[in-house]
């Protein structure tokens, strides 16, 4: 195991868990289902992403938290996802949650999907990008107004594009 890599946990295979049904066919309203980023493959990834961001994006993993230096990042432009570019969150909507990963009380309308998250027993929602489907984070109900959400994200998954 590689040094950032012992800073995180793994929680299992994320590729393919909500926009393909049980069937392995497109969920229906997709607007990303044909999208070329679903189909590279493991290997793909591996050559393309830093050791980090790979464990994180396409297996679920999670850093260390005060580790990313996005947490300090407070100029205005738009995060991205690390893995494809799909811009899902304006810089305005970040706030210092003091859980040590960057969060967000927002997200950019169609930019994320969701599902239900059972890697800790308790359940817990778990949220990725909608294009590439890289795991980004898990979204809670104790963010400030005017949502009241905290899209606690893994730094390692993002990529910050300044203004």
């Amino acid at each position: 195991m590689s040094h950032a890599s012992s800073h995180l946990t793994r929680r299992g295979l994320l590729i393919g868990a909500t926009a393909l049904s049980a069937a392995g066919t497109a969920a229906a309203g997709d607007p990303f289902a044909a999208s070329r980023w679903r189909l590279l493959s493991d290997a793909d990834w591996r050559r393309r992403l830093p050791s980090t961001a790979y464990d994180i994006l396409r297996h679920e993993a999670t850093e260390a938290p005060f580790t990313s230096p996005l947490n300090d990042e407070h100029r205005s432009g738009t995060f991205v996802c690390g893995g494809c570019g799909l811009p899902l969150f304006k810089s305005q909507w970040k706030f210092n949650s003091g859980t040590g990963w960057p969060s967000f009380y927002t997200a950019l309308p169609g930019a994320i999907g969701k599902k239900k998250d059972f890697a800790l027993v308790f359940e817990r929602t778990e949220y990725h990008c909608a294009q590439c489907l890289g795991h980004q984070g898990h979204v809670f109900d104790d963010g400030p107004p005017p949502t009241g959400l905290r899209h606690c994200n893994n730094g390692a998954a993002l990529k910050f594009i300044p203004a």
